[in-house]
């Protein structure tokens, strides 16, 4: 069954593995899972991930955002299918036969998410990067054209902001999973930093996201067990557990 806490998704970015690992030690208990990122990635390949997987419950969320020609993104994520993984990520991005390769290389082994348009991303941002105007006034009709792309491609679901997930769980359906960064609770001062469609984890749970990307709020915190354990309270409190 799942429970609050199998909601937060904590991402160890982080500059070391060293410090991911205390983090890992320190966190196990209280997230759901860990996102391993591209820039720790590279620092420590698989065995981290392995690791992780070998420390406690907490499962991985691989958010390595494959963006490749369809061959070489179904070689890497078959590669990532035998890790573990409960989750992958491959950009929506310009074909759809690159995710039909991703879904295609995980074999049912690993959850492959569709990334729409990334919360540091604007309607400027994407006017101005050529995109059409509607797409810039309207980044939902961008995110819900990618959603169903990914859908259609054998996806499990996809990565978007807290913004679109409930347009998305209305046209896709409530089992399409919906994981949300840019998640910043009330108490934390929801400071936009470098995202900037955020949301609160109550409004995202209540908008149908299935998944919780929290970072600097328990990252920069005094406790960050304290922290994780009140935003995964907030969240009981959200769902009735």
């Amino acid at each position: 069954m799942k429970t609050a806490k199998d909601f937060i998704i904590f991402p160890l970015d982080v500059p070391s593995v060293d410090a991911a690992r205390d983090f890992v030690r320190l966190l196990s208990n209280h997230v759901g899972m860990f996102k391993v990122g591209l820039e720790l990635f590279v620092r420590s390949g698989p065995d981290l991930v392995r690791w992780i997987l070998d420390s406690g419950t907490a499962g991985v969320f691989l958010d390595l955002k494959f963006h490749d020609i369809p061959a070489t993104v179904f070689r890497a994520m078959a590669g990532v299918a035998g890790l573990g993984a409960t989750f992958a990520t491959v950009h929506c991005g310009e074909n759809p036969a690159m995710l039909k390769a991703a879904v295609e290389g995980g074999d049912g082994k690993v959850g492959v998410l569709g990334v729409t348009v990334l919360t540091s991303v604007s309607g400027q941002d994407i006017t101005e990067a050529g995109f059409c105007p509607e797409y810039g006034k309207n980044l939902t009709s961008l995110v819900m054209k990618r959603a169903e792309m990914a859908k259609a491609a054998g996806c499990i679901g996809i990565v978007c902001s807290g913004q679109e997930v409930s347009a998305v769980k209305n046209r896709c359906g409530r089992e399409f999973i919906a994981v949300t960064p840019g998640i910043r609770p009330l108490w934390d001062g929801v400071s936009a930093d470098d995202q900037q469609r955020i949301t609160t984890p109550t409004r995202a749970v209540l908008s149908g996201s299935d998944y919780l990307v929290i970072g600097r709020p328990i990252r920069n915190a005094k406790d960050p067990r304290t922290a994780a354990k009140r935003i995964a309270d907030e969240i009981a409190e959200t769902i009735g557990g």
